[in-house]
């Protein structure tokens, strides 16, 4: 067989035995790259953008009107030199709406293109907290996938010896079936964790378009001022109160006149009885609020409106926030405490390992009570890589809600 038909023939068979959904070792820095692109803050970005382009259009004029025909031309005898009043005429006209409702509009825009802003700052930093929080339950999975097979070794052991104690007359045939029971726990735990990693998986996805193998990166907590505007969703509602405040200026700028200015040049030709001649014409046009109390004043209350409303969900951003950060924190130091009550117990189980190790040495003891102690260090151990991803966790989204440079 050639040696270019063997090659690109474990080629093929190697692409048919990789699993198609296996992880990418990238870098944090690398998988942070790729969740700048998420659709959903590529979009804001694209909204933050629209805003501005309407920010500059906001202050222009409108285009200026032009206007071709004739004044005066008879029907019955048709000719544009037997009417005196027979004319030609060109006029531009141009509207002057108030520049202060033009400048109202177009602060109107700039605070959306700035709340819009915010609104992708803290979208980007949730995302960014779930994915630190994913990258920590994968750990936890591996971590938790190895105690559990460390386990089924050391049932094997417990198994060898149950089985030496009932062939030496011992009554322990139930310790077997506790065993297989046990045994059976633990491949169950196995199925529930490759769901969660597929679930995981799946998330990571969503957020960065592939598994990743990353490690993940670690976590310290960002220690909150005080300041509600230091939380990303108040800098959201404050921008919405700015928008709110440049909607009632626009409001207000409504009951003053908009301006306009016309100008036409007309030409008639010359007749039998008279002589051709050109003039020009001029006009000033301007609005007056009379229908104020139908039109302006309830356009202005309810900006108003909205202004008070605006105002509100400032102050329940700032409340829903602080209260967020406080059960984040809580769950923070919730994993802590319990890390911390399950390091001891397996210290403790140690000892008594250690002294269980000494009598068996001693000729006295069985060798069965220190493998129960191996076994119950590693579910220890496999519940504190529970608590380590939660506490990891509940810091990332405690970050998430904070305004970091």
């Amino acid at each position: 067989m050639p040696c270019t038909f063997k090659f690109w023939f474990a080629c093929a068979l190697l692409a048919c035995v990789l699993p198609s959904n296996s992880a990418f070792a990238q870098s944090f820095e690398e998988l942070e790259a790729r969740l700048a692109d998420h659709p959903s803050l590529v979009a804001l970005t694209y909204q933050a953008e629209a805003s501005r382009e309407r920010r500059s259009a906001a202050t222009a004029l409108p285009d200026p009107v032009i206007s071709v025909g004739i004044n005066n031309f008879p029907i019955f005898d048709p000719s544009f030199s037997e009417f005196l009043p027979t004319n030609k005429a060109i006029s531009i006209r141009q509207e002057f709406p108030n520049l202060a409702g033009r400048e109202a509009r177009a602060g109107e825009e700039g605070a959306m293109a700035e709340q819009t802003d915010r609104i992708r700052t803290a979208r980007h930093a949730a995302l960014r907290g779930e994915l630190i929080a994913l990258l920590h339950d994968k750990r936890r999975i591996e971590r938790q996938r190895d105690l559990a097979r460390l386990r089924n070794e050391n049932y094997d052991r417990l198994t060898d010896v149950a089985e030496t104690e009932i062939a030496a007359g011992r009554p322990a045939v139930f310790r077997l079936a506790e065993i297989e029971a046990e045994r059976t726990g633990v491949a169950r735990e196995l199925v529930d964790l490759d769901r969660e990693e597929a679930e995981i998986n799946a998330r990571l996805i969503d957020l960065v378009g592939l598994v990743p193998a990353t490690p993940a990166p670690p976590v310290a907590p960002v220690d909150w001022s005080g300041d509600a505007m230091a939380f990303q969703a108040v800098r959201v509602a404050d921008a919405g109160v700015l928008v709110a405040d440049y909607s009632v200026e626009g409001a207000q700028a409504a009951w003053r006149s908009n301006w306009g200015a016309q100008l036409t040049y007309q030409q008639r030709e010359s007749g039998a009885n008279f002589a051709g001649d050109d003039w020009v014409s001029g006009m000033v046009t301007f609005t007056m609020p009379l229908w104020a109390e139908r039109s302006q004043a309830p356009q202005l209350r309810a900006a108003k409106a909205d202004r008070a409303s605006a105002e509100m969900r400032y102050q329940a951003a700032a409340r829903s926030a602080a209260a967020r950060y406080a059960s984040e924190a809580a769950a923070w130091h919730s994993a802590e405490d319990n890390i911390a009550v399950l390091e001891r117990n397996i210290a403790a189980v140690e000892n008594e390992i250690a002294a269980q190790l000494t009598i068996y040495e001693s000729g006295v003891g069985d060798y069965a009570p220190i493998i129960d102690g191996e076994l119950a260090i590693l579910k220890l151990r496999s519940d504190v890589a529970v608590e380590e991803a939660r506490r990891a966790s509940a810091i990332a989204r405690m970050n998430a809600l904070l305004v970091t440079p």
